[in-house]
């Protein structure tokens, strides 16, 4: 029997938001080579599509894979229906119920396919930008689901039962805030102007949605300038840089 090749590298599940894009720049840092995985499922908009498109050409990712499944008619949501009004709050406030931009088992739906792809072409590791402080307060971005995911990985696939090799389902922001992973972006030189965050996806970012104010909320704490803020008032695009030096 051939012998194996040992498992390494990462998949990466790329949105094309600020999160996803700075879990992208931490793979391409730590767990090279990277391969990116976005799956359009029926959003309202493909902006993010556009952005994690542009996200993989500038962090020149191995391959890039954009799946196409039509599952809007399964994934009752605000987020795939858009006949539903978004809804708003303000930046400061925290979610005390889950919101109907919630997109049914949708993390499991992505982390199973990314699963799949890492064991396929043994991948050593899974980077998902969830993140359990400041979020809308969806269940599947907590750290009780990424473990019991972990224990899945394990128990569910060759890699882990026969092999003894279980892939890695790593979340590097999961325990951060939004201004947290802004300074991280920032280290990392993540170019924030390639990124889409607006759940309205119109021209340019809404700046209600409720995606948009934790994006707003995490560049204010930050103290750092976000080219979306400046897009969307029409002045010139500047950027300010965070006091730390760059790791790339």
């Amino acid at each position: 029997m051939p012998r194996r090749r040992p498992s390494r590298g990462s998949v990466v599940l790329l949105s094309g938001g600020m999160d996803s894009a700075t879990c992208l720049a931490i793979a391409a840092r730590d767990a090279a080579p990277v391969d990116a995985l976005t799956l359009y499922y029926g959003q309202r908009h493909e902006r993010e599509i556009a952005a994690a498109r542009r996200l993989a050409r500038h962090f020149r990712v191995r391959r890039h894979i954009v799946l196409r499944l039509p599952l809007r008619p399964l994934l009752r949501s605000s987020l795939t229906d858009r006949r539903a009004p978004l809804p708003h709050r303000a930046s400061s406030s925290r979610p005390t119920r889950i919101p109907p931009t919630y997109v049914p088992a949708r993390n499991t739906l992505l982390l199973s396919l990314a699963l799949g792809y890492a064991e396929s072409y043994r991948l050593a590791s899974i980077y998902l930008g969830v993140n359990a402080l400041d979020y809308s307060g969806y269940p599947d971005c907590r750290p009780e689901f990424l473990a019991a995911f972990r224990r899945v990985a394990r128990l569910a696939t060759r890699a882990g039962v026969e092999e003894r090799r279980p892939i890695d389902v790593r979340a590097p922001l999961v325990r951060k805030t939004k201004a947290e992973i802004v300074r991280m972006g920032e280290r990392l030189r993540v170019p924030w102007a390639k990124t889409w965050s607006c759940y309205a996806g119109g021209r340019r970012p809404c700046g209600v949605c409720d995606s948009c104010r934790l994006r707003e909320k995490g560049f204010r704490e930050a103290g750092v300038t976000d080219p979306a803020l400046t897009r969307r008032s029409g002045s010139p695009r500047k950027r300010r840089r965070h006091s730390a030096s760059p790791s790339r």
